[in-house]
């Protein structure tokens, strides 16, 4: 009999490779925060790698939601929505996103990625596909895999090539599947026209808009509205409220037939622990402030215009973005790794995202801006960032520490 390999001697291999490679990754304690300002192994940073867009993570409402809803509640909903997890305030969160979002109806689960999971597993089989863009989230490409299905993958925002996918498989139900803004590039993906192509095979379009959703549109109502589509267009959607919405979970907003095969079948949505109803509180009193306050938007979209004037001026160029998500390409990760480290002595918090998080050479810095920032921090990042450049433009990247 042949002998099994041994697991720890593979995960040391493993390892291994990753160190030759520089792709080792390692958690960074945050012990404080206030405002973009972040502590960090006793040492304050200013976070430019966060999602917390808007600025509500540490808003005074909403964590007067929390506390209020916690001693109330509890600190745990201590079951399935469909035993008895299904709390009060989980049906108003859902209501009120449904209704801010212009959709029949509303399911809330534990995060984007269960909710990726849920969709594409409850509504696709074998005999069916999914056509996803290139640069899609690990979570859309890992629920096609795990669902069984057919998975075709177009270029980046290629239209036409979606088209070409969805013909490619005449038959079975088919879906397509985008990010709204994608997370790694921050642009925003040409839902008319892939609407368009899925409508012409009588597709599903189904939208991840993590990352659009409190930022674009009128009132943040997302890509999707900022496209000029709606519910009959794009008939289901996923909101995360861990992004512009600073908290944590998913809300997938379709209409009735959609979200009740879902409340009813996925596995993601049967088998989890509801989210702690003072969570689902926190997180309702976050949407209607980003409803209302428009002034954030106003500001963030201002910050972007800053930062992207003041890299213009220094000669950096950043991927095109009109988002809060602003790449900047260093190539390869001990370049990345380096611009990172050096960026953190001088007071600044970014993260170098590296393969296979991006593709192969893509390694960047991902620059993440929000309504917490102020103009002297970013210009601050951008004159440091510019001379971090000048350091290293002649001379090969130092060997960095990990981050």
């Amino acid at each position: 009999m042949t002998p099994r390999p041994d697991l720890h001697d593979r995960l040391r291999e493993a390892r291994a490779q990753r160190e030759a490679l520089q792709r080792t990754r390692v958690r960074r304690n945050v012990s404080r925060r206030d405002g973009a300002r972040l502590e960090v192994d006793g040492r304050w940073l200013v976070g430019f790698c966060g999602n917390d867009y808007l600025g509500l993570s540490q808003q005074f409402g909403v964590v007067a939601a929390l506390q209020d809803a916690a001693s109330r509640d509890g600190i745990g909903s201590t079951a399935s929505h469909l035993v008895c997890g299904h709390h009060a305030a989980h049906d108003a969160l859902e209501r009120e996103v449904a209704d801010w979002l212009e959709y029949p109806r509303a399911l809330l689960l534990g995060s984007g990625f269960l909710a990726n999971l849920a969709v594409v597993q409850a509504l696709l089989g074998s005999d069916d596909v999914c056509v996803q863009d290139r640069l899609n989230h690990a979570s859309l490409i890992d629920a096609a895999r795990l669902a069984d299905c057919r998975l075709r993958r177009y270029p980046h925002a290629d239209a036409e090539g979606a088209l070409r996918q969805l013909r490619s498989v005449p038959d079975g139900a088919a879906m397509l599947a985008t990010d709204g803004v994608f997370s790694m590039d921050g642009d925003i993906a040409p839902l008319r026209a892939l609407m368009l192509a899925a409508r012409m095979q009588q597709a599903l379009v189904y939208v991840d808009d993590a990352h659009g959703v409190g930022v674009l549109g009128a009132n943040g109502r997302g890509s999707v509205a900022l496209s000029g589509l709606g519910a009959a267009d794009v008939p289901l959607q996923l909101v995360t409220l861990g992004k512009a919405l600073g908290g944590y979970g998913a809300v997938l907003v379709g209409d009735d037939t959609l979200i009740q095969h879902l409340s009813e079948t996925a596995r993601p949505y049967i088998y989890s622990t509801a989210i702690p109803p003072a969570q689902a509180a926190a997180s309702l009193a976050a949407v209607k402030i980003a409803r209302r306050e428009e002034w954030r938007r106003v500001k963030l979209r201002e910050s972007i215009v800053r930062l992207r004037t003041s890299a213009a001026a220094h000669g950096l160029e950043l991927l095109p973005s009109d988002t809060p998500i602003q790449p900047f390409i260093c190539g390869s990760e001990a370049r990345a790794l380096a611009f990172a480290t050096a960026l953190e002595d001088a007071g600044y918090w970014v993260a170098a995202i590296r393969p296979p998080t991006v593709p192969e050479g893509g390694a960047r810095l991902r620059i993440t801006l929000s309504a917490l920032h102020g103009a002297a921090e970013i210009d601050g990042l951008i004159d440091t960032l510019s001379r971090v450049r000048d350091r290293f433009r002649d001379t090969p990247a130092p060997a960095p520490v990990t981050v």
